[in-house]
């Protein structure tokens, strides 16, 4: 592997480069998001029980001791509870925003290098292309063994750079799909956590 990487020229550093890159990325943002998933149905569970047991205050604790977005989102509503429903969905909405771009930062980096490394695989084709030709010029002769190196260059740059952005691309679509279910679970978790906080402000009142 290592004399086809040497073999392969100068375009194979920048390719090796996003290699790099994309995994470190990736390896941040699987950490993140493993953190940032919970189990949403016993955390709803453990809020309305807290909300019953110790009210507004009780279950901002049980928000402040769980990690993730979802947690996070319903200590911003809780923050506005004693201003009203509305104001408490206009934090869990403002919140959510801010959420969803932590969820998705670093996306963009993973989508660069999908794009990049093929695109560098193929400037080292030409580059390897253009080798052979010289040599042709050169030699005045079109033997096998004349254009072989040119024609190796351009094959492995090629065939890196596609590797690299396959790579990437599995840990970009597994990431995408990831950062959907968190959301979905969130938009789906915060109406279930205002109607109960209705149903809380409808028993006060009664």
């Amino acid at each position: 592997m290592v004399e086809y990487f040497v073999r392969g020229g100068t375009f194979m550093y920048p390719i090796l480069f996003l290699l790099v890159l994309g995994l470190a990325i990736s390896i941040e943002r699987f950490i993140s998001l493993t953190r940032a998933s919970i189990n949403t149905r016993k955390f709803m569970e453990r809020i309305k029980a807290a909300l019953d047991e110790g009210g507004i205050e009780r279950a901002k604790e049980v928000c402040e001791s769980t990690r993730g977005p979802i947690a996070s989102i319903f200590h911003a509503g809780l923050l506005r509870a004693d201003k009203g429903i509305e104001h408490v969905e206009k934090a869990i909405m403002n919140a959510g925003s801010i959420e969803m771009a932590f969820l998705e930062r670093g996306l963009v980096w993973l989508a660069t290098v999908i794009s990049l490394a093929p695109m560098l695989g193929f400037t080292g084709t030409v580059q390897g292309m253009i080798r052979a030709f010289d040599a042709i010029a050169a030699a005045n002769d079109i033997s096998p063994a004349i254009v072989a190196d040119g024609i190796s260059v351009a094959l492995l740059t090629t065939l890196f750079g596609l590797i690299v952005a396959i790579i990437i691309q599995f840990f970009h679509n597994y990431f995408v799909s990831k950062v959907d279910r968190i959301i979905i679970d969130m938009e789906e978790s915060s109406v279930e956590f205002v109607d109960a906080l209705l149903e809380r402000q409808e028993k006060l009142q009664k």
